[in-house]
């Protein structure tokens, strides 16, 4: 019976790992449907090469700091208990993977290719997986300090703040310190629209993220017999929450109404195993105003060229999420307990300070030393040629 449960752990765990991978090409089609065509290839390239840069990086270093685990050593012990482990390395890699994921489409259209695999692979090997060990690994004793201070640890069972707060976070300054796309915010107070290139791709890249999130949330329990149905309703509930507010509020735009599940999946992903069903409805609502607001907010007053609009998205929905689980993982609103709002606040804002401090130090070194930036000429033309010397849709067929 051991035997069987260990087995069926992993294939439980595997099966989580395959959707989570699934959902890179949801990221790679929202980007492509969201750039201008010039630059479709690039966020095809990108998310690919960058996913195997993170895989590397974090087999050989990540999963090591987050867990203290090395692979370092004769197949013959990686293979004992039906290789779990290996399993488990493969299921938290594409979580890891995530965050170059996410920082892409804000950098997209005018970022350098190299300097940004760099980034990566230290984001990667050291930034995610250090705060990684500390909320998930009891790092440093800090969960058992805040445990002291608020009465409950930071709760994050999916990777609210983690994944999503941190990744967006890491973002903001990547884009700030990159700058605007060329012509995107002209002298005279104008704003150049840069059109999403493809809705239909857009939006599937929405769907693949939508379907890849279940593996996300419920095989986060990580064994079979700690499934909850409780998830992936909660995370059901959530999602349609964010896509009817964000209809109403982004006003039947299409881009809005393919962001606003992606925002309620973002919301609940820390709260998802606490929450009521209803809860969960309130909370993804709440996120797809947020991200409706702040990304028209962000572009248009405050002039960030945040091209998919992956700090509203990921970095604020994300702390939404780890705040949210406070409130609405309580008792009083219907959830199951053994929450701290204040353990949340603490969690939630130790994450954010970490994500925004590491994007500093590697995006500020690489702006100093490489340059983040494409040429003007290079930009002007589009990544696809300048940095791949192909475009998505070649302008003439071989005439011999």
């Amino acid at each position: 019976m051991e035997a069987l449960k260990q087995g069926a752990d992993t294939l439980f765990l595997l099966l989580g790992a395959v959707m989570v991978l699934a959902m890179h090409a949801g990221f790679a089609f929202l980007e492509l449907g969201t750039v201008r065509r010039k630059n479709q290839v690039n966020a095809l390239v990108k998310i690919l090469v960058d996913f195997s840069v993170s895989t590397v990086v974090y087999f050989i270093v990540g999963y090591g700091v987050a867990y203290g685990t090395s692979f370092l050593v004769g197949a013959e012990q990686l293979a004992a208990k039906n290789g779990y482990e290996l399993v488990r390395f493969f299921f938290l890699l594409t979580f890891a993977a995530a965050i170059p994921a996410i920082i892409s489409g804000g950098i997209a259209e005018r970022a350098k290719f190299w300097p940004q695999l760099i980034a990566t692979a230290v984001i990667v090997g050291f930034i995610y997986p250090f705060f990684e060990g500390i909320v998930w690994n009891q790092h440093f004793g800090v969960q058992a300090w805040i445990k002291g201070l608020t009465g409950e640890e930071f709760h994050d069972f999916a990777g609210s703040v983690v994944v999503h707060a941190v990744g967006g976070w890491i973002a903001l300054p990547a884009v700030i310190l990159l700058g605007a796309r060329s012509n995107r915010y002209r002298k005279d107070g104008a704003i150049s629209a840069h059109p999403p290139s493809s809705i239909p791709f857009l939006a599937l890249g929405a769907w693949v993220l939508i379907v890849g999130w279940f593996g996300f949330n419920v095989m986060s329990a990580q064994k079979l017999d700690g499934i909850s149905g409780l998830v992936a309703v909660n995370s059901l509930m959530a999602m349609v929450g964010g896509t009817l507010v964000a209809l109403i509020a982004g006003k039947n735009d299409p881009g809005f109404v393919h962001n606003g599940p992606l925002a309620g999946l973002v919301a609940v992903c820390a709260g998802s195993d606490l929450m009521h069903p209803l809860g969960a409805l309130v909370v993804g609502g709440i996120a797809g105003g947020i991200f409706v607001f702040m990304f028209t907010l962000t572009q248009n007053k405050w002039k960030i060229d945040d091209v998919l609009g992956v700090w509203p998205l990921h970095g604020l929905c994300g702390t939404w999420g780890g705040i949210a689980a406070g409130l609405f993982g309580s008792t009083a609103l219907g959830g199951r307990g053994g929450i701290s709002l204040a353990g949340q606040l603490i969690g939630t804002a130790m994450g954010v300070t970490w994500a925004v401090l590491g994007s500093l130090l590697v995006y500020g070194a690489l702006k100093a030393t490489m340059g983040l930036r494409l040429s003007q000429e290079e930009e002007y033309d589009g990544a696809d040629l300048s940095i791949h010397k192909i475009s998505a849709t070649p302008e003439r067929e071989a005439n011999w």
